[in-house]
Order: structure tokens, then C-alpha cells, then sequence
């Protein structure tokens, strides 16, 4: 090789998320390399570990001006070598993390372009609390290894502009100044390509703006907490104006906008009635943070049983997950979420495995306990409900089953489940009412155990019987000083992992008494 080979090849690796389009930008990059006089190479390893399968594309770019004189072709590599990369381009957040990790970035070499966005890992998702890593470090990281780190939220760019991510990394490319290409080439390479062309275009010249820009300093985000919104001066139908006006009326103002959130959520899970049920249940949990000196400590209790409160009252179960896949808001955000055209079919396929007990869940109640008590009729029932179901909602007939699911919703109040979580609402607000009066802070926290119950089936399964050794942990805490204390200690442990394992430790630390 030449002296003049020494600085070549030119070292891309591309991580990607399957169904990112990290393929296109791959080839958007080797058609722009090509028809700029450069030798391209591009080789790629799927993974199927982390999310939907991430791969790694790697890219080798030597000019044919540099090739020596008597013929003889380079001999590329066909994947990234730690320390020797000089350009990383990431499709979500912790992938450019995972180059980081794998030696891929370097500060006297690589630059690396990142979208900051994230698509969350099972990892991530398993964990009963929030389990989301902390993507400032991650920024923070990157940053501090790379010689130059460009990101930016590339997935809300290319939606806005009515393309994919793959056009706005391909721009921030092009804006990054990193290849010896002017943009004009990134944009040729896109016509050539022929497909969602003016679309790609408009995502790509916005994030080559984006890449010139200065990269804006890291935020803490919290992406597991929204804001409430105000609570509004005028409710959105006059039948709801009442129950507005109540809350103006009768709760303090630091508890109106979780009150608005949780009126609007149980409201809109069934109706008009819940909400004021809501709203009693709420009148009673303020009357026990006044007879305690709530005002002082800024009407906690009464804030945060807003919140899980109505949590607990709009329960999943499956009525309710039947109507949400039927909404027309789904299909537009899954239509969105895949950059479908006007004109482009978008199919989905729902997965159901529904248990027995999720069947007698929705019956009437007298009939559900007459299953469940019924060990002939169970047997026969179980080998023909406890089987996996695929379900189209764009098909006539998969919309209609989920529909009349859904429709179930009218009769949700006799239904076994309603009896049943009305019940064990009932003895939770009353676990609270009694540490109340003796300990607010122990009840506080009584409140915030509730956070461990969500979504359905095994998973609501799993957080009710953590809830409800955390309701006997308070009663056998209750008479010590440090009781509040040791019960956050022990919802920080069972929010920690999905196994359990955090939980028994915590348990066993403070000396409580096995289950």
C-alpha cells in the first residue's frame, strides 16, 4: 500500500434498530460514496438481543484517486474494529451508548450522529417501577468520548416531515461535514433512489440545519412522569361541568390538576357516575388529610391519592384493552409510527391468550364464581379457552369481535373483576384511614404502594401480590418509629426487579417475619 492509502479507508458503522431503515441509509451512503469516485464496501451483522434486533452495518470508503497505480484493489474489513471508526451513526439513544461500550468511539477520531430519541428494551420495560435508563448519562458519555457528537430527536424530525429516521440521520450526515461529499450529493443520492423522494428530502435538509447548529446541552427528563395539565375553567361537555365545579369548590388548588387527570380518566373508562364516585372517594380521603394537618405538609396525601385513586378505579382488564386497539387514534399512531402513505394499507395483528379466570372476570358475578367453584366445569372450559388468538381489528370480522368485547363495558359494574377490585379498593383506602391517624407519613406512603398494581393477567397478577404483602409489611411496621421509612424502602425494592429478588432482601433486612 502507498504512503498515500494511509489515511484511507474512511470508517463508518451504522447501529440500527430492526424496521429502522438502517438498510436504506446503508445504501444511501455506498450510492453517494460511488458516484463521488470513492470504492465502497458495506457488510452487516443482525442481532435479535436487544429490542426488535439491532444491527450493525459497517461501511469502508477508499477514493479510486488513491488506489496505486498498478491495479491491486483494497482489501476491506468487514466489521468495525474498536479505536479505528470514524464515523458512528446511531439509530436510538443507547445504541450509540453500546458503541461507546464497544470501543467503537474515540475522542481523537470518531463522530458520532445519534438521535436521542428512545426505543425502550425489554430490560427496560420489565421492571415493575421505572426501569428507563438514564439517557443524560448516556448523552453525557457520548459526548465526552466522541471528538464530535451531533443528536438530536431524528425520529420526531423525519415524522414531522413525513418521512423516516433513515432520511433525517442520512441529513445529519450530510450537515455533519464528515464525508468529502456537499450536500447536493446527499440529495442526488435520494432522487436516485426513487421512492418517498420530496418527503425524504424535506427530513434530510432539516437535520443538515439541525447538524450545523450547536448540540444542545443534555436535560434531565423523566420520561416515566408527564405533567398534568391544569385543571380546565370549562369541563368539555355540561355534564361534566359539575364535577369541575366541585373540585374548584370542594379540594384544595394543589390538587386540582391530578384531579382533573384522574376525573377525566375514570370519566372517559366509563362515565359520568364513576366520576363522582371518584370524587366521593376523594372528599373522603381529604376530610382524613385535614383531621391529620394535612395543610401543612401541603395536602400530600390528598395529591397523590388523586393519582392512584383513579388509577385503581380504571383498572385494565380486558374490555378495556378491546377498546383501545379498536380506536381510530391507534391505527393513525401505528400508521404514523410506520410512515404510511395516504394510499398504503396498514394491517395489525393483536395477540390474545385470555385464561379462564380473565373469562369469569367479565361475567356477571354470580355466574363467574359459579365457574370458578365448579372443578368439572373449569376442566372442561380451560383446554378450550387457554390458547393464543390472532386478531386483525382492520378486518371486518377482527374489528367486530373486538367491538363487541369493548361494548361489554355497560355492564362492567356486575361484572366478578369490578366486585372484586372494588373491594380490594375499599380495604386499601381503609388501611390508609387508619395509618392516618396515627402516622400521615406511613399512610403517604401506603398511597404510593399502590403504583406496584398495573396492567392485566400475569402482570396485574404479579403486582396485586406484591401490593398486598406490602399491605401486611405496613400493618407489622405500624407501630415503629421508622415505619414510613421501611415501607418506602421496601416499594423501592419491589419496583427494583421483576424477579422478586430486591424485595426478599429488603424484607429480610428489616427483620419482618417470613409470609
Amino acid at each position: 500500500m502507498n504512503d498515500d492509502m494511509r489515511q484511507w479507508p474512511i470508517t463508518i458503522a451504522v447501529q440500527a434498530l430492526g424496521g429502522q431503515g438502517g438498510g436504506v441509509l446503508v445504501d444511501w451512503i455506498v450510492d453517494l460514496a460511488e458516484h463521488g469516485g470513492y470504492i465502497a464496501q458495506s457488510t452487516s451483522v443482525a442481532g435479535v438481543a436487544q429490542r426488535t434486533g439491532a444491527t450493525i452495518y459497517y461501511i469502508e470508503l477508499v477514493p479510486r484517486s488513491a488506489l496505486p497505480s498498478d491495479g491491486r484493489m483494497p482489501v476491506l474489513a468487514q466489521m468495525p474494529v474498536p479505536g479505528e471508526v470514524d464515523i458512528v451513526i446511531a439509530s436510538e439513544l443507547m445504541e450509540a451508548g453500546r458503541a461507546v461500550q464497544r470501543g467503537f468511539v474515540t475522542s481523537a477520531r470518531t463522530t458520532v450522529i445519534a438521535s436521542s430519541h428512545r426505543t425502550f428494551s425489554p430490560d427496560e420495560k420489565s421492571v415493575p417501577g421505572n426501569g428507563v435508563a438514564d439517557a443524560v448519562t448516556v448523552l453525557e458519555a457520548v459526548r465526552a468520548q466522541a471528538r464530535r457528537f451531533v443528536h438530536g430527536d431524528m425520529q420526531a424530525l423525519a415524522v414531522s416531515h413525513g418521512s423516516v429516521i433513515s432520511a433525517s440521520l442520512f441529513g445529519a450526515l450530510a450537515g455533519s461535514d464528515s464525508l468529502p461529499f456537499a450536500q447536493e450529493a446527499f440529495e442526488d443520492t435520494v432522487r436516485r433512489s426513487g421512492v418517498g423522494v420530496e418527503a425524504s428530502l424535506r427530513a434530510l435538509r432539516a437535520a443538515a440545519d439541525l447538524a450545523r447548529q450547536p448540540a444542545p446541552a443534555p436535560a434531565p427528563v423523566d420520561p416515566m412522569y408527564t405533567a398534568p395539565r391544569p385543571l380546565p375553567e370549562r369541563a368539555a361537555s355540561p355534564t361534566l361541568q359539575p364535577l369541575v365545579d366541585r373540585v374548584r369548590r370542594v379540594f384544595p388548588e394543589s390538587a386540582w390538576p391530578l384531579l382533573g387527570a384522574g376525573l377525566a380518566r375514570v370519566v372517559e373508562y366509563q362515565d359520568v357516575a364513576y366520576g363522582t364516585e371518584y370524587l366521593d372517594r376523594m372528599e373522603q380521603v381529604l376530610a382524613w388529610d385535614r383531621q391529620s394537618g394535612g395543610a401543612v405538609r401541603g395536602h400530600q396525601l390528598t395529591v397523590e391519592a388523586a393519582r392512584q385513586v383513579a388509577v385503581a378505579m380504571a383498572y385494565d382488564d380486558v374490555i378495556r384493552v378491546a377498546d383501545l386497539k379498536t380506536r381510530a387514534e391507534r391505527f393513525a399512531r401505528v400508521r404514523a409510527e410506520v410512515g404510511a402513505g395516504a394510499g398504503e394499507v396498514v394491517q395489525t395483528e393483536e395477540y390474545f391468550h385470555p385464561r379462564l379466570e380473565e373469562v369469569c372476570s367479565v361475567l356477571p358475578a354470580g355466574l363467574g364464581r359459579w365457574i370458578e367453584s365448579s372443578p368439572r366445569l373449569r376442566a372442561w372450559l380451560e383446554p378450550r379457552l387457554d390458547r393464543g388468538r390472532r386478531l386483525h381489528p382492520g378486518t371486518v370480522w377482527g374489528h367486530l369481535q373486538l367491538r363487541a368485547v369493548a361494548a361489554m363495558r355497560r355492564w362492567r359494574r356486575g361484572s366478578l373483576r369490578h366486585l372484586r377490585e372494588q373491594a380490594h379498593l375499599g380495604e386499601w383506602l381503609a388501611a390508609v384511614q387508619r395509618a392516618t391517624a396515627g402516622d400521615p407519613a406511613l399512610a403517604l406512603e401506603l398511597v404510593r404502594c399502590r403504583r406496584l398494581i398495573k396492567g392485566y393477567s400475569d402482570t396485574h397478577a404479579r403486582g396485586s401480590g406484591r401490593f398486598d404483602r406490602l399491605m401486611a409489611a405496613a400493618a407489622l411496621l405500624a407501630p415503629r418509629p421508622d415505619a414510613a421509612a421501611a415501607l418506602e424502602s421496601l416499594r423501592e425494592a419491589a419496583l427494583r426487579d421483576a424477579s422478586g429478588q430486591a424485595l426478599e432482601a429488603r424484607w429480610h433486612a428489616l427483620g419482618l417475619p417470613r409470609p
